[in-house]
């Protein structure tokens, strides 16, 4: 059967409302989703959290979200509810932190994510609190599994668990931003090590913890890379150039880092992780300025988020940001149609998620 060109699922798709999940789960390639990582896949797990300075559960964020500010960190939609909507999976994946995710509601999934967080685990301490990767994938095996293992039942072994039900989900982590522009960047790091030392370290505890979600039964896994952090309104308003272009330096750690999150993609799936597949997913190649007031850093924004009950663009789709540092709707609806659709390897490799979810494990 023929695929489908990423320019015909774009146009098709950038038509559907907001409002998603209309069909059931029935025709899903996949089961659900869990997902892992920073502000990029947050969908309001730092709602719950009293002290995060990293929150967008409050307008102009949601402008455009069916159901108002949610905690997602755009206008609209972050790339794994398109993902989801592309995917046909029922309904929304709900935040871990939330205290009604529990029974039924994690059977399509849980999302983990937590804005302001990194690989790194004191990377999200200018964030406040935030859950690090190590604990979301601690809270997985922690407090998930055990609920999944008791909803199967008698036959609801860990193994089971492990190698019948979770080779039906997606594993999507995204992150790494931080560990660069409020690790590396922002304290001394760069002072004490080289950057190609930080991202090879960075690369190395990152590939340990997605070996600890295979040794936990993850077997398809899809990982996205981090933006051009150089061009993003918030770095090029408080870091000038001379040109008053992009900071070249916080650029090169992103392709720095995509390099090695790409190749990890093949060594991981041949080597350290026989059985499973990895998908890299490369979507950030554009720049703009920021849709939404800003915040200050007076005001604990740190010119990053929307300042609380500020105004916001009219054109949101003809932006690339929507606040300092993250994108809007229409770009993360363009990245998540690329990841599912595209035949390019330079933006799904080495194959897309619709062929991923598809593929027997």
């Amino acid at each position: 059967m023929a695929e489908t060109p990423v320019w015909l699922l774009f146009m098709a798709f950038s038509s559907l409302p907001l409002l998603p999940w209309c069909k059931g789960g029935d025709e899903a390639a996949v089961k659900g989703m869990f997902v892992f990582g920073s502000s990029l896949v947050d969908n309001g797990n730092n709602n719950f959290l009293r002290n995060s300075k990293a929150r967008a559960d409050y307008s102009p964020y949601g402008i455009d979200f069916p159901w108002g500010p949610s905690g997602r960190f755009s206008n609209g939609r972050n790339p794994v509810d398109v993902l989801g909507q592309l995917l046909m999976l029922p309904s929304l994946i709900p935040p871990f932190a939330d205290p009604e995710t529990k029974g039924r509601r994690i059977a399509h999934g849980v999302n983990y994510a937590s804005g302001g967080s990194g690989i790194l685990d004191h990377t999200g301490s200018l964030a406040g609190e935030v859950m690090n990767l190590s604990s979301q994938i601690g809270n997985f095996e922690d407090k998930t599994l055990p609920e999944l293992k008791a909803q199967l039942g008698k036959g609801g072994s860990r193994r089971v668990v492990a190698n019948r039900f979770l080779s039906q989900y997606l594993f999507v982590v995204g992150t790494g931003g931080n560990d660069y522009l409020l690790n590396f960047f922002a304290g001394d790091a760069k002072n004490s090590t080289t950057m190609s030392e930080f991202t090879h370290h960075l690369v190395s505890i990152f590939s340990a913890q997605l070996k600890k979600l295979y040794d936990l039964g993850a077997r398809k896994f899809v990982l996205f890379s981090i933006q051009a952090m150089g061009c993003v309104p918030v770095v090029r308003a408080t870091v000038p150039t001379a040109n008053g272009g992009c900071v070249e330096a916080m650029n090169e750690a992103a392709i720095l880092f995509n390099s090695h999150l790409r190749r990890l993609a093949d060594a991981s799936r041949r080597r350290r992780m026989p059985g499973s597949f990895v998908v890299f997913v490369s979507g950030f190649s554009e720049t703009s300025e920021a849709c939404c007031e800003l915040s200050s850093a007076m005001e604990d924004g740190r010119g990053i988020l929307c300042r609380r009950g500020g105004r916001a663009c009219g054109d949101r789709d003809a932006h690339v940001f929507f606040d300092g540092l993250h994108p809007t709707d229409a770009v993360n609806m363009r990245i998540a149609v690329k990841a599912y659709g595209s035949n390019l390897k330079a933006e799904a490799y080495p194959i897309n998620v619709g062929q991923l979810a598809r593929l027997s494990v």
